[in-house]
């Protein structure tokens, strides 16, 4: 086939020097080089955000290169010449206007090349012989002459890929960590640095944890994120030696004495049972197990809560499995944001233990967006009085705004 060295659109189209390059550029590679047609379109897909292609061009380039017979892109004939109506088609029935729109982005792009005809039709003009001469639409030559190009682009997408996947790996299992071991020191009275303050410096170990985790944007870059992985990880070191100092605090004392608190950790009457207790046999004094609360008429199924409130999961011994693993996560959630114990009484004498409950869970969610969880708790219990506020809409306005960041993700 002969090669053609036309650079002028037909129409109203104008001749850019980008097109120009791009017709040039096509000229420049060698006639016995060869690739993979299917194999450069996965790397353009890959890299289509650097490339500035939008999705639906993409299907565009697709339905070209099905047109071109062979898998091998080389040689010269490279020229596809498929009928608005046929492209549109093998586009999954894409409307004309959008068609064309993309089929300039991809020619802007210097995917393709434009080889019209005398009237702008697509068609080829075959020899004696049966060889196609001349063929006029749309020239694949680019996609050899920049495989390199594209294929290393790819892998820089890729690479990328993969390192905002380690870094978010490496934020999850220090949230888990931080979480589970704040839990840990609220529970087992560990003291911090601030001798004799006790849990309120727990719950400020859990502000400055809240205040890393709020700088973390709806659509996270690897940049964005590896900053906030690496103050989690002085932050989850830090509490690690808190809880270390403790334990070997507690091991320089005597048998006797570490007798005394197993005596005192073991008792039954303590007002947080977070395991259920099961007896060792069927004989003469089996204990009993208490049941769960039950859940009052009005309030929300379990899994719709904790689909509103996930973050709640993330603080509890073995997961949420049923409302009085729910209420004993809150118990413990409690102190870290600083909710005090008259504020707590006078919610669940308004609202009951469970919705209280929920609307802590509700708090945790929102984070820094509630500057004061207490006060906050006060006056939604102002308004459950005063019956000017209800749990549903607010849990649908949480499970919204998730559903809204997953979209976004």
């Amino acid at each position: 086939m002969t090669r053609l060295s036309v650079t002028t659109p037909f129409g109203r189209r104008s001749l850019t020097l980008a097109l120009v390059a791009s017709q040039a550029s096509a000229k420049t590679r060698a006639p016995e080089k060869a690739v993979h047609k299917w194999n450069i379109f996965r790397a353009i897909c890959t890299a289509k955000n650097a490339l500035g292609i939008p999705e639906r061009a993409l299907a565009v380039l697709d339905a070209l290169l099905s047109f071109h017979p062979e898998t091998v892109l080389t040689g010269e004939g490279l020229v596809v010449f498929p009928s608005n109506h046929q492209l549109g088609l093998r586009a999954h029935g894409m409307p004309m206007a959008t068609l064309r729109r993309h089929l300039a982005a991809l020619v802007d792009a210097g995917l393709i090349v434009r080889r019209d005809s005398p009237n702008g039709k697509r068609y080829a003009r075959k020899g004696r012989s049966g060889e196609i001469e001349f063929a006029f639409g749309f020239d694949l030559a680019p996609l050899v002459v920049r495989s390199e190009e594209f294929e290393a682009l790819a892998a820089e997408v890729e690479a990328e890929a993969r390192a905002l996947r380690l870094v978010r790996e490496r934020i999850t299992i220090c949230r888990r960590d931080i979480v589970k071991m704040i839990a840990t020191g609220i529970e087992e009275g560990v003291p911090t640095q601030a001798a004799g303050q006790g849990p309120a410096d727990w719950a400020e170990i859990h502000q400055l944890y809240r205040g890393i985790m709020v700088r973390i944007p709806r659509s996270p870059t690897r940049r964005a994120l590896e900053p906030v992985a690496d103050e989690l990880s002085l932050l989850a070191d830090e509490i690690l030696n808190l809880l270390e100092t403790h334990i070997k605090t507690q091991n320089l004392s005597g048998n006797e004495s570490q007798n005394e608190r197993h005596i005192q950790n073991s008792n039954p009457d303590s007002p947080i049972d977070l395991e259920p207790r099961f007896p060792e046999s069927r004989g003469a004094g089996l204990e009993i197990v208490p049941e769960p609360k039950r859940v009052p008429d009005g309030s929300f199924p379990l899994g719709m809560v904790l689909d509103a409130c996930p973050e709640l999961i993330d603080y509890s011994k073995g997961g949420i499995a049923n409302w009085r693993d729910f209420l004993a996560t809150v118990a413990v959630v409690r102190p870290m944001l600083g909710i005090s114990p008259s504020a707590w009484e006078e919610a669940i004498g308004v609202m009951d233990e469970v919705q209280a409950s929920i609307v802590v869970a509700a708090i945790l969610q929102r984070g820094e967006a509630i500057s004061s969880a207490g006060g906050y708790l006060r006056e939604l219990t102002r308004k459950a009085q005063a019956a000017e506020f209800s749990l549903g809409p607010m849990l649908m306005a949480l499970i919204g705004s998730r559903r809204r960041e997953k979209k976004r993700a």
